[in-house]
């Protein structure tokens, strides 16, 4: 049984004073998220497949900068799915929700069906994932989306592949939630023309005042598909979160390109990433860092690579001794306390872990021990001072609210009721 210490070690996360807390009005547009498993062949191959998500969302960034073609990538093991009705009557499907990608598209497993809505404008699409070993090819639709609260969205671009390769986790498709300078590209026969994503849309069309999307996790309890999340365009949801802090998109490319900051991140009270630019990511699984920083990271804690998961792997000592690990962020640091009193609520029990580890009840079906405690942070496989040394993934956004605003070029933070919960 691990110690009520161990329990309480929890990431702590430095905010922004930039902006006015809870300046987002409240919305009444929200839409549940479900997180859904795929099957995978061990975790060997999620931690691969965060590893290149990152480095082709590094290359996209880069090429998009220079004018050229990008390459996204899907997480394709670990998905958040939402409805959508697509067509008059409407045909669901299930997209992956991604703030990675800012593309739209649907025909990985459902096919397209038209209605009296839908205008095929026939010109070609493609979005390439990774590699190339996952991608689509199809033409761009435009038709009206309809989401489960009755939210509609006439007159809403989308790709309908013609052809697919990849399993991009047993999802019809993909819902795009990254800035829309991230379309260019996608239509073929004019790289240099964007396509207007969902949010622009509610927006553009007056269904909401300000350009913003918040995404709200709760911490992982169970394998089984369920709805753990939530998606609120427009604003935010106040009972849900406390006030909200705010932190230009930064600067540095090609992380600029994305829901980029700039952070840096301490273990304890060692620096072992200076401040620097990356990513917010909700598909990402992981938390990822500049390779250096990683080698400092698996120092401290003692850790090592585990040879079934590529994970770090620690102790039960080990994990009774780890030391907050926090993301300074506006150059202003806000501390969970070890001593917070209501953390005592989880004393005692062995599913319950800070959010530097892996969930242990999904163990398994990432390839490792049932009992074994895993590290979630991992190598991003390049040093720092590439512009995109860092990924703050799932992990990250599951304990703070997350408000990505493109009206104002920013993204905002707030502590949740989950931000020192113990139990995931």
């Amino acid at each position: 049984m691990f110690s009520v210490a161990s329990l309480l070690t929890i990431i702590l996360l430095a905010l922004s004073t930039t902006g006015s807390p809870v300046e987002v009005s409240n919305s009444p547009i929200t839409l549940p998220i479900a997180r859904r498993l795929s099957a995978l062949n061990g975790t060997i191959n999620l931690l691969e497949q965060d590893r290149a998500r990152a480095a082709a969302l590094r290359l996209k960034g880069q090429n998009l900068k220079n004018g050229g073609h990008g390459v996204p990538i899907a997480n394709v093991a670990t998905g958040y799915y939402i409805a959508v009705g697509i067509g008059s009557p409407p045909t669901t499907y299930d997209l992956i929700v991604d703030t990675g990608t800012s593309d739209t598209w649907i025909g990985a497993k459902k096919a397209y069906s038209q209605t009296s809505t839908s205008i095929d404008t026939e010109e070609p699409m493609q979005v390439i994932y990774g590699s190339g070993s996952a991608y689509f090819d199809g033409f761009e639709y435009i038709d009206t989306f309809t989401f489960g609260n009755g939210l509609t969205i006439p007159q809403q671009s989308f790709g309908v592949a013609l052809e697919t390769s990849g399993t991009f986790g047993g999802a019809d498709g993909i819902l795009g939630l990254g800035p829309v300078d991230l379309t260019a590209g996608t239509l073929i026969d004019e790289p240099t023309t964007t396509i207007p994503t969902v949010t622009d849309n509610l927006h553009s069309q007056g269904t909401i005042h300000r350009e913003v999307v918040s995404i709200s996790f709760e911490p992982i309890t169970e394998v089984m598909e369920v709805i753990n999340g939530e998606l609120t365009f427009g604003g935010t949801v106040r009972n849900k979160h406390g006030p909200i802090t705010y932190n230009p998109i930064t600067t540095t490319s090609p992380a600029s390109m994305y829901w980029g900051i700039d952070q840096s991140i301490s273990y304890g009270d060692t620096t072992i990433l200076s401040s620097t630019a990356g990513i917010v990511d909700v598909d990402t699984t992981y938390i990822l860092i500049a390779s250096d920083a990683y080698v400092e990271y698996q120092f401290l804690t003692g850790s090592t690579t585990d040879a079934a998961t590529g994970l770090l792997l620690i102790s039960s000592a080990q994990y009774a001794a780890l030391e907050n690990l926090s993301f300074g962020i506006g150059g202003v640091r806000h501390f969970c306390r070890l001593s917070h009193p209501l953390l005592t609520i989880c004393t005692g029990n062995v599913h319950s872990h800070p959010c530097q580890i892996w969930p242990r009840i999904l163990n398994t079906y990432i390839g490792g021990s049932s009992n074994a405690i895993y590290l979630v942070i991992t190598d991003i496989g390049t040093p720092s001072g590439q512009g995109f040394d860092f990924v703050n993934g799932y992990p990250f956004a599951e304990r703070f609210y997350c408000v990505f605003d493109t009206s104002r070029s920013r993204i905002g933070f707030a502590q949740t009721p989950y931000t020192d919960a113990t139990t995931n």
